[in-house]
C-alpha cells in the first residue's frame, strides 16, 4: 500500500525539526568566500518553473569562473550555444524565481543561491564573458535572495568523485542514444561524426 504524505505538518513530523544552523546559515548577501566559490566553479544547475508550475533544471559550464559577480547580491551568467529550446529562459520571462547549484569537481559541498532573475541581452559586462572569442548574446543576471552552503552528504552517499565508481559505457554513446530516441531517420555514421572528436570544435560556435 502506497502511503502519500498530504501536509507540512505530516512532513514535519516525519522528519523532525531541522538544527538551528540549518535556518540560520541562509545568508542574502554574497560573502567573500562565496565569490571565491563562484570564482572556482565551472559547472552550474540552473532550477527554473513556468507560470504553470512546469520545471525545468538546466546545466551551465564554462571555465571556472563564468558566472560574474556584479556585486554582492547580484551575479550574471552567460548563454552558450546550444540547442535553442530555451526552456529556462522561458519560464524565466513567466516565472522570475530560480535556484542555482554551483559545484567545484571534487568538492563534495556545494553553494546554492536562490533569487530573481531576468534576461539581458547586453551589457557592458559582457565582455568579461567573451570565452574563445566567443561573447555571449544573452545573460541571466539573478538578484540574490538567499545563498548558503549545503553539506556534502548526496556526494558522499553517491561517491560521485570516486572515479572507481564510474561506468560511462553502462549506456550506448550519446550517437546511438540519439539514432535510437530522437532522429531514428540519421545514419550512425553521420550521428557518430557529429558527436565525434570535432564536437569539441564547435561549443562557442
Amino acid at each position: 500500500m502506497t502511503v502519500e504524505i498530504t501536509s507540512p505538518e505530516e512532513l514535519r513530523e516525519l522528519l523532525g525539526e531541522p538544527v538551528p544552523r540549518a535556518i540560520a546559515k541562509e545568508r542574502t548577501r554574497l560573502h567573500e568566500r562565496d565569490r571565491q566559490w563562484l570564482a572556482a566553479s565551472p559547472f552550474c544547475l540552473v532550477a527554473t518553473s513556468g507560470a504553470d508550475g512546469s520545471c525545468d533544471v538546466s546545466p551551465k559550464g564554462d571555465p571556472a569562473g563564468f558566472a560574474v559577480v556584479l556585486d554582492d547580491r547580484t551575479i550574471a551568467l552567460p548563454e552558450r550555444p546550444g540547442n535553442r529550446r530555451a526552456d529556462g529562459y522561458r519560464n524565466i520571462l513567466e516565472n522570475p524565481h530560480v535556484g542555482l547549484i554551483f559545484l567545484i569537481p571534487g568538492r563534495t559541498d556545494t553553494l546554492r543561491v536562490n533569487g530573481r532573475a531576468r534576461l539581458v541581452r547586453d551589457a557592458p559586462w559582457f565582455d568579461d564573458m567573451v570565452v574563445k572569442g566567443h561573447r555571449p548574446i544573452l545573460a541571466v543576471v539573478v538578484e540574490v535572495e538567499q545563498v548558503f552552503y549545503h553539506c556534502a552528504k548526496a556526494f558522499l552517499r553517491s561517491e560521485l568523485w570516486k572515479p572507481e565508481t564510474w561506468h560511462p559505457d553502462v549506456l550506448p554513446s550519446r550517437a546511438r542514444l540519439v539514432k535510437e530516441l530522437e532522429a531514428p531517420e540519421e545514419s550512425l555514421e553521420a550521428l557518430e561524426s557529429h558527436y565525434g572528436p570535432t564536437y569539441l570544435t564547435k561549443l562557442y560556435t
